[in-house]
């Protein structure tokens, strides 16, 4: 009986305080509680997925390692960019040739671009990395469950594109094996912007986060594939995103997103969450 009680708290409590951190997360941006009895915002949605959703298959293909393997088999590995190292503590000295990239396998936005030579202070690098390793609860802000189930790693990847800066972010939202619209990041590093486009690259009256983009953004070559290989790794969920680069007109896996913006983005106009509500069922 202590043994089942024990238990039981032990699943429970962590709920509690997920739940929580969601409802004082989502009010403090949305400025209203969120709806998880009855959601109908893709926002509201994202909460719920958060608070209850324990799909095991998720922190597999969230993690920045395993899901490699996972779209290799998918797609193929000409979709994957090597690894070039994977561990839990760099070596003393990079054995890669510049350019190249540390990141963490846990999380989003623990990453190091070593372009060039001057970008490359190592000891700030690995205390750096020894700091995303130390975040065992990454995601923990947000109650978003599936990074708690993800063993902290380190990896390195080959810099791809070019160098001036970083490459294009193609975000393509499917919903049960169907592409809704593309999110295109832009100017990451300068001044954060995002523009929405539909499958047939025209621009969408919506955005999410950050403002749209000041210039046109041209259709990529490879976006029949892109949106093709989004809908095979998304057909056997409700809803993922789909990160992917395109280098030198060939597209590339970025990595698997099932939480985005913590469901915490308010969309504009606002009428936009709900009918991106619509299409997650």
């Amino acid at each position: 009986m202590k043994q089942i009680l024990k238990r039981l708290i032990g699943q429970t409590f962590p709920r509690l305080q997920a739940y929580s951190r969601i409802r004082h997360g989502f009010t403090d941006r949305h400025g209203r509680q969120p709806n998880l009895l009855f959601p109908t915002t893709f926002s509201e949605k994202v909460q719920r997925r958060k608070l209850l959703d324990r799909d095991p298959r998720l922190p597999r293909l969230a993690d920045k390692i395993a899901a490699k393997d996972y779209v290799a088999d998918k797609l193929g590995k000409d979709w994957i960019i090597p690894t070039l190292w994977s561990g839990t503590q760099l070596p003393e000295q990079p054995a890669w040739p510049i350019p190249f990239v540390v990141k963490a396998s846990h999380g989003s936005g623990m990453n190091a671009f070593v372009r060039r030579p001057d970008e490359l202070d190592w000891p700030k690098i690995r205390a750096l990395s020894a700091q995303w390793l130390a975040n065992r609860t990454y995601g923990s802000w947000g109650g978003e469950w599936l990074y708690s189930q993800i063993p902290p790693r380190l990896l390195v990847e080959p810099f791809m594109g070019d160098l001036s800066t970083l490459p294009l972010d193609y975000k393509l939202w499917v919903f049960a094996g169907r592409l809704a619209f593309i999110q295109v990041d832009v100017d990451r590093e300068t001044g954060h912007k995002r523009t929405m486009f539909d499958a047939d690259w025209n621009e969408m009256p919506f955005t999410t986060g950050w403002p749209k983009a000041d210039r046109p953004l041209a259709r990529p070559a490879s976006l029949p594939a892109m949106i093709a290989a989004a809908e095979t790794l998304g057909a056997d969920f409700p809803f993922v995103r789909v990160d992917l680069y395109e280098i030198d007109g060939s597209p590339k896996f970025g990595e698997l997103t099932f939480y985005p913006d913590s469901g915490w983005a308010r969309f504009d106009p606002p009428h936009w969450d709900v009918e991106i509500g619509k299409l997650w069922r």
